[in-house]
């Protein structure tokens, strides 16, 4: 067995989250389902997932940094005194086992800081073929305790992570979404009020299958919004701009405003600044209370699409008439 540092490619003093992110990186490119045919590759999958066994585990990577144990995992022997006499620890299960294998059943059994070998495989190779025939498929290649004649054991499934795409109109008048399980089957997920972008829901039972008749994974599925033409999301506020003519800013008028729950008629103040904000109560997002957020109006002036000589000489005469600052001093 070479160092384990060397095996993951981390240097000593790596810190937990790095010596993860490598393995994590390894045991996807390695991964038996992804080389069935490849020998090489299945052995290198062996070798990382015991350099992780090490390492991975804040108490075994203590030991093996002192030199009490091998990159195996095995004490190594210390004589005391002449009689001969050595002291050891047990590592590991009946049979010289590297604690792959937990009392449950399962592998997982280092990394007590970084995330176990069980969670990350589960969280990595789901879409290779599913985390428990990952498992499997390590303990074998790497001698991980499995006892001869052992009966096969009912193994939940892992966890299905899927991702749900709502239009903001839906997460207001219907608050559904619609998702396809493992199954092959579509079904309409209940998004809760005031759920933000990218928060997850849990459907129990709804994941991946599990083996020898265990039950079935969740499916999480993570929300997100489709982009929307005319509103920007900020929170439980949307952000709508409204266009307006020059005469209607200084004017004023009645200008239908579109909102998620149909148009309204909003009242434009006489002499409106461009960027002025204006709110409207209740027509934003659902949340979390109970109630919405509000819609966020912000006017944009725009002239006239092609040069008008009558606005222009009424603009020079006004500037004469009527000069006012549109900047303040500290733009001088």
């Amino acid at each position: 067995m070479r160092d384990p540092y060397s095996v993951l490619g981390v240097a000593k003093n790596a810190s937990e989250a790095d010596i993860k992110k490598a393995f994590r990186k390894l045991a996807k490119k390695y991964h038996p389902d992804q080389n069935q045919n490849d020998p090489a590759a299945q052995a290198r999958f062996s070798e990382v997932n015991q350099a992780y066994e090490i390492v991975g585990d804040k108490d075994k990577r203590g030991k093996f940094d002192r030199g009490e144990i091998g990159a195996d995992g095995k004490p190594k022997f210390q004589s005391h005194g002449f009689d001969g006499f050595r002291d050891y620890e047990d590592f590991g299960s009946a049979g010289g086992a590297r604690g792959f294998r937990s009392q449950g059943g399962g592998f997982g059994g280092g990394a007590a800081g970084g995330g176990g070998f069980d969670d990350i495989l589960n969280d990595i190779l789901g879409g290779f073929g599913g985390g428990r025939r990952a498992r499997a498929s390590a303990g074998a290649q790497a001698g991980a305790g499995a006892s001869a004649g052992r009966k096969p054991q009912a193994a939940k499934g892992s966890n299905a992570e899927l991702t749900a795409y709502v239009s903001l109109e839906d997460l207001v008048n219907s608050g559904k979404a619609q998702v396809t399980l493992p199954s092959g089957k579509t079904v309409n997920v209940t998004i809760p009020a005031g759920t933000v972008e990218g928060e997850k829901i849990r459907l129990r039972g709804q994941g991946h299958p599990g083996e020898m008749g265990g039950p079935a994974g969740d499916a999480m599925v993570e929300i997100r919004f489709r982009p929307h033409k005319l509103f920007e999301v900020r929170g439980s506020d949307l952000v709508l701009d409204l266009p307006l003519t020059l005469y209607e800013a200084v004017l004023g008028a009645k200008v239908r405003t579109p909102t998620l729950t149909g148009a309204v008629n909003l009242t434009i103040p006489a002499n409106s600044s461009g960027d002025k904000t204006m709110r409207l109560k209740g027509k934003g997002l659902p949340t979390k209370t109970g109630g919405h957020g509000d819609l966020l109006v912000r006017l944009q002036i725009l002239l006239p699409p092609n040069g008008d000589t009558e606005l222009e000489t009424l603009m020079k005469a006004w500037k004469d008439v009527t000069p006012y600052r549109a900047r303040g001093p500290e733009f001088d």
